[in-house]
């Protein structure tokens, strides 16, 4: 049997990751912390040391930009994450994806289940795997367990965009990523994206690129 990595404190990692001032790196796909996994959150972090992780995975998120970010996106494999969709686009995108603003939020030791058997497929990206994006079939609505930063219990319906988001982030935290779930006869580079994919649905490039949807 292989001897186990030997991983640092997680409060130690996250002093020295928050040791430098501006935005975390962000860890792409390929680095080993985005498949192993996370440990759930049990006061590893002190209630000081949490607000100041909190804080620097909002100011990552939103640097970056992106409308959410999970622990080990930074490189620390912990089951946190944070969502944020200030959801600034075109209204036929916003209908037919059904994109509304979220608030910031903290997601702590997250899971979902899906409600219901309807499933939606739209392109979707990663901060990990920058430069590309993929049509991911995900459950239209799931239920969202877990606490807050505050250790409240979160339990409700998470619905459309804001469920792929919570959907996303939360995966990201067992160390899958959305090139798993996604089509891959999708994948497109952010320049064909500008170029070709900027319909609201992903219709047509099914059509053109052959994949199926649900």
């Amino acid at each position: 049997m292989a001897t186990p990595p030997n991983y640092p404190p997680l409060a130690e990692q996250v002093e020295a990751l928050l040791a430098a001032d501006g935005p975390l790196p962000i860890v792409a796909a390929g680095d080993p912390v985005l498949r192993r996994g996370t440990e759930r959150f049990d006061g590893q972090l002190d209630s000081a040391l949490l607000a100041r992780f909190v804080e620097a995975l909002r100011v990552t998120m939103r640097a970056a930009p992106g409308v959410g970010l999970a622990a080990p996106q930074v490189g620390v494999p912990l089951r946190i994450a944070v969502i944020e969709d200030p959801a600034e686009v075109p209204d036929d995108v916003r209908l037919a994806r059904g994109r509304v603003p979220q608030p910031f939020r903290v997601l702590v030791n997250p899971s979902y289940e899906p409600v219901g058997s309807r499933r939606a497929a739209f392109f979707e990206g990663c901060l990990s795997v920058p430069g590309w994006a993929a049509v991911v079939a995900r459950h239209s609505e799931v239920r969202l367990t877990g606490e807050d930063e505050r250790g409240r219990a979160l339990d409700e319906v998470v619905r459309d965009w804001p469920a792929r988001i919570v959907q996303h982030e939360t995966d990201h935290l067992d160390g899958t990523l959305y090139l798993d779930r996604a089509e891959l006869r999708s994948l497109s580079s952010n320049e064909a994206m500008a170029q070709r994919w900027t319909q609201p649905g992903p219709e047509e490039a099914a059509r053109a690129l052959g994949f199926p949807l649900p």
